[in-house]
């Protein structure tokens, strides 16, 4: 009986926040905004697409390194068995070993090299490098939005559970209360003993629909906790209702929204741009390649005397180079490149048309929801009324005993598609954000 009066005190779809601790085990109350800054903060995918972030960045630094020139430095001594000797012919301004070497032979020495035009495959490839930080980034937003939307399906459908289980507790409660009455009726000679039986067969009928309410709640905790890295151990209580907060229907406003926000669409774009690019990389090898080279060398067979100008040596030049023939390699590359631009066009009208049918889904099932709360709201009232003039009726001999528990089934069933039609209105709305890109803890409904 204990439990029946702790299911009674849920007599609203606004989940109780008077309800104490129970024990001595802390109890963790979230909201929906600590629901989803938990998740946040918490969701492997999420901790992931961050370093992708970190690894893109990265990626636009190593493009740009391409653009300045490579300094090397270089030490190097070798020991020889025997060098030629070599008699200068009137003075000399080099030593003339710098270009015979020294038994003890030292060589110190810098170089520079600059790649000044490679056919535009560096800028390619930067550009490429910069769209590809885009792509993490909204890859990234992408990811909270799914998280967003498991995390409130999950809230409210805790919310729900907790609903369906009052629901089914109240019934249950309603037909052990009238089959004491019949039973009492029973006693005094007024109500007959099938009607008693038919109360106790009720009354069994209806146990396991509250079974299984409490196991959904217990399955929905579960996944709620797992979603939050929690401990199943963990207790945990949520504040909130399933609340009908009407939202204007503008269908072609929320796909608008969609194509200009949703992460989704925003990669098919920059997907596009990327294979542009792809494009002039590929190009590069039927353009000219040029580059320049300037190297500095002392050598000496005394490591404390090599830096002076009898020991130094440097040269500079350009190297320019085309390609004639490459067995049409950069044909193929280039006719590659252009066949997946091709592609991820037509991907982005591909997801452009699936995102029409999306919002004109979510749009139907607002419609749908908003029209079942509004019947099922005037007619729990009914239904409640339709309950108590049926036990008067029976208690007076007008009702029999079947429309008292036709009534009672009639109650739960108008309060569970209440309930339902609540849940689906919210979820929709949650779509909706999903699909224009709106972000709960940026202003999300």
């Amino acid at each position: 009986m204990k439990r029946y009066i702790f299911l009674a005190c849920f007599l609203s779809i606004t989940l109780p926040a008077f309800c104490e601790e129970i024990g001595t085990d802390a109890v963790t109350v979230l909201t929906l905004t600590d629901t989803v800054k938990i998740a946040h903060l918490k969701n492997k995918p999420i901790q992931i697409q961050e370093e992708e972030i970190s690894y893109a960045r990265a990626n636009i630094m190593d493009a740009q390194s391409n653009f300045l020139p490579k300094v090397d430095m270089q030490y190097g001594y070798t020991l020889n068995d025997a060098t030629p000797s070599v008699i200068p012919i009137g003075p000399s301004r080099k030593d003339p070993r710098i270009f015979t070497g020294y038994k003890n032979d030292n060589i110190f020495g810098l170089s520079l090299n600059e790649s000044v035009y490679n056919g535009g495959a560096n800028i390619a490839t930067l550009e490429q490098s910069r769209l590809n930080l885009k792509v993490a980034r909204e890859t990234l937003r992408a990811t909270k939005l799914e998280v967003e939307f498991e995390a409130k399906r999950l809230f409210y459908g805790l919310l729900l559970a907790y609903e369906n289980r009052r629901i089914a507790g109240d019934l249950v409660e309603h037909a052990k209360v009238h089959r004491d009455d019949v039973k009492s009726l029973l006693e005094q000679g007024t109500a007959s003993k099938f009607d008693f039986l038919q109360s106790e067969v009720q009354v069994s009928k209806l146990m396991p629909n509250l079974v299984s309410a409490e196991n959904q709640v217990e399955v929905i905790t579960a996944e709620l906790k797992k979603l939050l890295s929690m401990p199943q151990s963990q207790n945990i209580k949520i504040e909130g209702t399933l609340e009908y907060a009407p939202l204007e229907i503008k269908e072609q406003d929320f796909l608008t929204t969609a194509y200009r926000n949703k992460p989704e669409m925003i990669l098919k774009l920059l997907g596009i741009d990327i294979q542009k690019w792809a494009i002039e990389f590929a190009k590069a090898g039927w353009l000219p390649q040029i580059s320049a080279s300037a190297n500095y060398t002392n050598r000496s067979n005394d490591i404390g005397n090599m830096i002076n100008s009898r020991h130094n040596e440097w040269n500079i030049g350009v190297t320019a180079s085309i390609m004639l023939f490459d067995g049409f390699s950069t044909k193929a590359k280039v006719d590659e490149a252009r066949a997946k631009y091709a592609q991820a066009g037509l991907q982005k009208e591909n997801y452009a048309d699936q995102l029409t049918v999306d919002i004109k889904s979510a749009c139907l099932d607002m419609v749908k929801s908003a029209a079942i709360i509004k019947s099922q709201g005037d007619s729990v009232v009914e239904a409640k009324e339709a309950l108590r003039i049926a036990e008067v009726g029976y208690e007076n001999g007008v009702i029999t005993n079947l429309d008292v528990l036709t009534s009672q089934v009639d109650l739960a069933q108008v309060e569970t598609n209440l309930a339902g039609g609540l849940y689906d209105y919210i979820m929709a709305k949650a779509q909706i954000d999903r699909l224009t890109g709106r972000e709960y803890l940026e202003g999300g409904r």
